[in-house]
């Protein structure tokens, strides 16, 4: 790592500049000298440099001057600054600046060598932690969807072995919960990926409507009819069709669907011509579409067309151990957007997000976060950036023994920990035998990540 580090002097003396570039090859640097501070800019335009130093006092552009247009051109690069002691006072104030650090002239080479060296090992750490960034995005993201949780493992498997072929897929789950990035993902991790894509929420539109946002309709089908329009499923030629809420379309609307599934053609409104479609079908519902079924409000055998392959999305209450990595998420949008440096969650914070239910799921968690960014400079999400309903969570209805209380303590302990049992105990302050015992004698399971 040492031999890869780069360095750039900077110092009007060009005796300082020949003498610290011999000294910092010797020692397996890769190393540069220019006088001013222009030619140091027009250098860290050009190229990457880990380390900047910098002499504070040069003609022209002074030292912290230079420094200043050197965050701004390459934020990640460390500036060392270099000074007499009559200037000290003026080099803490740069570090202010952005700094990293400052030595005082003459120069000791032990003590530049010690900071050096602590520098390259700061900036391998940060590499690290790039690297373990990338390979925690890679295993926990799938496209826009966030999820640690075995739950959402079997998810991405699931979109993963289904995504290139020509199955329905009717994905279930509570609203908020992300169903339509769901199937954006089938869709771009298809081979109709380069066909388009089309959305449609049945629930937001009525139902004659919705048959003539579907199929088309042919000029003069109806009073105010125009022209000849094109359908939702002609729209989608080629690609996916996405229609969430299917479980509230109504009876006639499911006839025509199941008869389009089955012969993969269609009549536009007030047309005779058939229109022949080529188009993968995902479906999306909040609704118990089986019972639904069983009551006679969905037709069966439309049913059993659509779930082919079914995805079930669990609530965020059940995968609590992706709120984390879902608000980092979350934080990194919204810094982008709106240009502030969040970075990290106040426990107590995190601690009441762990506890409160969401019922608007992953939805509501990423209102609280873009609330948050929003309204304060960061860069840590506070308790009082919180909304009251996470904050003043009610207490259970009814009145609770001190066993029930042990018990709900347990598991809410059990769950935060993903069910880690040293790591539990260790917060219980009880030995991982005792624990064993109270989570049998509780019957406590896990609540996160059930079997779907």
């Amino acid at each position: 790592m040492k031999e890869k580090a780069r360095v750039l002097i900077v110092d009007d003396e060009p005796m300082v500049c020949l003498s610290l570039s011999n000294w910092l090859r010797e020692e397996n640097y890769e190393a540069r000298a220019v006088e001013d501070g222009p030619a140091a800019l027009e250098a860290v335009k050009q190229e990457n440099w880990d380390v900047v130093l910098l002499d504070l006092k040069m003609p022209g552009m002074d030292g912290v001057e230079v420094l200043r247009e050197i965050k701004k051109i390459s934020p990640q690069t460390l500036v060392i600054m270099m000074t007499a002691y009559a200037s000290v006072s003026t080099s803490v104030q740069a570090m202010k600046d952005g700094a990293y650090d400052y030595i005082v002239k003459p120069l000791d080479v032990e003590e530049l060598s010690l900071m050096l060296d602590k520098i390259v090992a700061h900036q391998q750490v940060v590499t690290e932690n790039i690297l373990l960034r990338k390979r925690l995005s890679e295993q926990y993201e799938f496209g826009d969807i966030i999820g640690k949780s075995a739950a959402m493992q079997r998810v991405f498997e699931t979109i993963s072995s289904v995504a290139d072929t020509n199955a329905n897929v009717l994905i279930t789950g509570e609203t908020g919960t992300g169903k339509e990035l769901v199937a954006r993902a089938i869709h771009t991790h298809s081979s109709r990926r380069y066909s388009p894509f089309v959305a449609v929420s049945c629930s937001a539109l009525p139902d004659t409507l919705l048959e003539s946002e579907l199929f088309g309709y042919e000029k003069g089908a109806f009073t105010g009819a125009e022209r000849t329009k094109k359908g939702r499923f002609e729209l989608a030629s080629s690609g996916t069709l996405f229609l969430d809420e299917i479980g509230d379309i109504s009876i006639k609307t499911q006839v025509k669907l199941l008869r389009v599934l089955q012969e993969k053609s269609f009549r536009r409104l007030g047309g005779t011509d058939l229109v022949e479609v080529d188009v993968r079908l995902i479906a999306a519902t909040n609704s118990d579409l089986a019972a639904e079924v069983k009551k006679g409000t969905f037709r069966s055998d439309l049913y059993y067309r659509l779930n082919v392959v079914s995805i079930h999305l669990p609530p965020l209450r059940e995968r609590k151990e992706d709120i984390a990595l879902l608000a980092a998420h979350f934080m990194n949008k919204y810094n982008v957007e709106v240009g502030k440096r969040f970075d990290r969650i106040e426990p107590r914070a995190l601690e009441l997000m762990m506890d409160y239910d969401w019922p608007g799921n992953v939805r509501e968690l990423e209102n609280v976060i873009e609330r948050a960014v929003v309204i304060d400079e960061g860069p840590e999400v506070k308790v009082e950036h919180l909304p009251f309903c996470v904050m003043e969570q009610p207490l259970p209805d009814g009145p609770q023994t001190l066993e029930e209380v042990e018990k709900a303590h347990i598991q809410k302990m059990l769950e935060r920990q993903n069910w880690n049992i040293s790591q539990t105990a260790r917060l219980l302050n009880i030995d991982r035998t005792t624990l064993h015992k109270k989570i049998k004698k509780f019957g406590l399971q896990r609540q996160s990540s059930k079997p779907q």
